[in-house]
């Protein structure tokens, strides 16, 4: 009697398991599905041809909000400067937070350009309240530009950027342009070459698609130029979550505004290169969508913008919970597998495969999607970027819980060391991101699906094996990089 209760249990644990791994499957093929919608949009885009330049040039205030940036700033500034431009409608705004070495470097390059005859200025303030959003908050106050382009320490706009975006502002309903990031060294590492396949496919994709379908996207923080009086008309830079960028975005197109995304226009960046800066900048990144989306996504559904626009906002602002899922079937995985041949449920297999081609397909064709070249060549490095994916998934879901459940938090920018080719180093700069004890549930992880291949291959259980590796190389990949970097001083 007593077995066949323990039987009836196991099976009754078994099938709730199952069913409970099938309803997180079902989740993430939505968004899944999502990212198909999106590349269907994309490829029926019609190019946006460029306004002819204006007789009159608008004046433009180019901000550069600075936090102790001693390797870059002054390239930004030196970029800036460079910028072809009417002198006499340009302004340069140093917003210069920093609490090191780098304000005598920025204060002595500003006096360099004014005795050149160049309009730049030095801002300081006390404290950093607001951090970024506060700095540009700030500079909006005493810029006089009426656009104002935004460009982050680790960028170096090209020459021609402002004259190739300020036309699209003739139309007077455009609150922003955005240009695509291009990167000064995609090429220095795997990490930095599957963050660059990443950031393609968000921009090429993602805001082609959106743009031409007439849904939300955001301003990305640098590289933009925005109008002021759309920032005004929005409620200024607001300091409440992590992505001030994010947040006045929404706003700025809840009252009516048009974004542009010239896709056409590139501007680099440097990509961060050490994991644990990564994982900051992805920490950060992650947390401010979640907080925007409990700050804005009441009022999106208030709003009278159609319903494709509402749908549309909705799978954008919460595009990263499916890390959390992704954390959660990393710890049920072996008991489904196990429950699944024990069952031998005809169902849960066929339900199963389904839905974990219409989660996987179009993120795989997603990121091909976002890169030029021959179809196999742009092929070869995508599973690499959703190993990356699943090894973030601890780091993400933290930044996912913290969204939701906690206030703005501290502004952790990310480190930038001006590292461009393969012999550059970062041992012994300053600026260091501190390694935290979740690299160790990351090698955790990582070591119980080295344990779980190996019972299951015990087993004779073979077919699980290549689906077991993708998390195996990706938690062990971000939680020993993490350690690696982190001890790399010298």
């Amino acid at each position: 009697m007593i077995h066949a209760l323990a039987d009836v249990g196991h099976a009754i644990g078994s099938r709730a398991i199952l069913w409970f791994h099938l309803g997180v499957w079902l989740v993430l093929a939505a968004y899944g599905l999502h990212r198909l919608h999106l590349i269907l949009l994309y490829r029926r885009r019609r190019p946006a041809a460029l306004p002819p330049a204006p007789r009159e040039w608008p004046r433009v205030t180019i901000q550069l909000p600075l936090y102790n940036e001693r390797y870059v700033a002054e390239r930004l500034l030196a970029a800036a400067a460079a910028v072809d431009y009417p002198r006499d409608r340009l302004e340069i705004q140093v917003l210069d937070d920093s609490e090191d070495e780098t304000v005598d470097l920025m204060a002595s390059a500003v006096e360099r350009l004014r005795a050149r005859g160049i309009d730049a200025v030095h801002v300081r303030r006390r404290g950093r309240v607001g951090y970024k959003a506060g700095a540009l908050q700030h500079g909006l106050l005493r810029a006089r530009g009426d656009l104002l382009a935004i460009f982050d320490a680790d960028f170096v706009p090209p020459p021609d950027i402002l004259k190739r975006m300020v036309p699209h502002f003739a139309d007077p309903g455009v609150g922003m342009v955005q240009a695509r990031w291009s990167h000064l060294n995609r090429d220095y590492s795997l990490l930095s070459r599957l963050q660059a396949i990443s950031l393609d496919a968000h921009f090429l994709i993602e805001h082609t698609a959106r743009m031409g379908g007439d849904r939300y996207f955001n301003f990305n923080g640098t590289a933009g130029i925005l109008r002021r009086s759309c920032i005004e008309d929005a409620g200024g830079w607001q300091s409440d979550t992590l992505t001030e960028d994010l947040d006045l975005s929404y706003r700025a197109q809840l009252k009516g505004w048009r974004f542009v995304f010239a896709g056409d226009v590139g501007c680099p960046g440097e990509l961060p290169v050490e994991m644990n800066a990564f994982k900051a900048q992805q920490h950060r990144w992650v947390r401010g969508s979640i907080q925007v989306a409990r700050k804005l996504l009441p009022r999106i559904w208030r709003s009278e913008a159609p319903l494709g626009v509402k749908v549309e906002a909705t799978f954008h602002l919460t595009a990263n919970v499916p890390y959390v899922l992704l954390l959660l079937l990393s710890l049920i995985v072996y008991p489904v597998v196990l429950a699944r041949y024990s069952s031998r449920s005809l169902f849960f297999l066929t339900a199963d495969t389904v839905l974990l081609l219409a989660a996987t397909v179009p993120v795989l064709a997603y990121f091909a999607q976002g890169q030029r070249g021959p179809a196999l060549s742009r092929l070869r490095w995508v599973p690499l970027v959703m190993t990356l994916g699943i090894g973030l998934a601890v780091n993400n879901t933290r930044a996912v819980l913290e969204g939701l459940f906690c206030s703005a938090g501290a502004f952790h920018r990310t480190p930038k060391f001006r590292l461009l080719r393969r012999a550059d180093r970062w041992g012994g700069k300053r600026y260091r991101s501190p390694i935290n004890l979740y690299a160790a549930a990351e090698l955790a992880l990582g070591a119980y699906f080295g344990w779980a291949m190996v019972a299951l291959a015990r087993a004779g259980l073979w077919a699980p094996l290549p689906f077991f590796l993708l998390y195996l190389f990706g938690f062990i990949y971000v939680g020993g990089l993490s350690v690696a970097h982190a001890a790399r001083r010298s």
